[in-house]
């Protein structure tokens, strides 16, 4: 698939239904048991070169849901029954070549991913969306808000990637040691991002994710992600006009100063009716799984802050 050539990713999506086997800068803690996960038929979206798993659960106002790199939708699966609860319509996919999404795409860039985030979007009707997007993800989902603000009505930023972040000489050599290595090499590394108290089903996730990317052509997107740029997402930051929250774990080891990159977020996200940030107390990069019990309430109050408020609030 090529990437698009403008700054507003575009596909002809055609959707399947197929069952498959706040307060600003505040700090967070708590490590309360998280809801049950959900379990949804897989649903499928096709676009241009190729084919996107997600599922769809809940009614309500809907949020549209990107993982990171190397990671699948059931990372949302602690976060996703919060938001269904209190009354969001939840969709949460699949990254291209990941998870039960089709392999071997010819581009796997963050600007192109936000074209499978907006064409998701379209494609559901229930927009404008509110997405969150974590990681690579979130470059994807802050690039959709910047070219399609019509279609974003709030963003939910979770550690996410939106300027290419300075590397010491080790962590360039990691990554690239990661990257010729395989499946086992990115499990032990996605373990490492975990700081605070993993979930009670860490090593079966992983074992799973280990399973997935052994397939065929889906560490090739793992690598290919892996090598990615987000110059064009920092470019485009002061274009978003969405609400934001920024939402990042004080421990995560892929930014050499994790609070420092989310003042540095908030000042670039210049252009936004709004900016928050929350740092989650002890978590690492993922902390919408490690510390679900803060992280729900927080994207939840800040929804309705923003005017966005879910079906059970509006009912309430």
């Amino acid at each position: 698939m090529t990437a698009p050539a403008t700054d507003r990713p575009t596909a002809r999506p055609t959707l399947v239904d197929r069952p498959a086997p706040l307060s600003e800068e505040a700090t967070m803690t708590t490590h309360a048991t998280p809801p049950t996960p959900l379990s949804t038929p897989t649903r499928y979206l096709d676009v241009p070169g190729g084919r996107l798993a997600y599922d769809d659960t809940g009614a309500g106002p809907l949020v549209v849901c990107v993982p990171g790199i190397g990671d699948v939708r059931a990372s949302y699966r602690f976060l996703t029954p919060q938001l269904v609860a209190a009354g969001y319509r939840v969709a949460t996919m699949d990254l291209r070549g990941h998870g039960d999404s089709s392999v071997g795409w010819a581009d796997y860039r963050d600007t192109t991913i936000a074209g499978d985030v907006l064409a998701l979007v379209h494609a559901l009707d229930a927009g404008p969306a509110i997405l969150l997007g974590n990681s690579y993800g979130g470059a994807a989902a802050a690039y959709a808000a910047a070219v399609d603000p019509a279609a974003v009505r709030a963003l939910i930023l979770l550690d996410a990637f939106v300027r290419d972040v300075p590397q010491t000489a080790l962590q360039r050599l990691g990554a690239r040691a990661v990257a010729a290595l395989g499946a086992s090499a990115w499990a032990s590394y996605y373990k490492s991002l975990y700081k605070a108290t993993p979930p009670a089903d860490l090593a079966a996730y992983i074992t799973g994710l280990k399973a997935n990317l052994r397939e065929p052509g889906r560490y090739d997107a793992t690598k290919a992600m892996l090598y990615g740029r987000h110059a064009a997402v920092e470019a485009r930051l002061g274009n978003i006009a969405a609400p934001t929250l920024v939402v990042m774990g004080s421990k995560d080891p892929d930014f050499p100063d994790p609070a420092g990159e989310a003042r540095r977020t908030k000042e670039g996200l210049r252009g936004a009716a709004r900016v928050e940030v929350a740092m989650v107390a002890g978590a690492g990069h993922y902390p919408h799984a490690e510390s679900p019990a803060v992280v729900g309430p927080a994207v939840v109050a800040f929804l309705a802050q923003a005017g966005v408020p879910g079906e059970a609030s509006r009912g309430a």
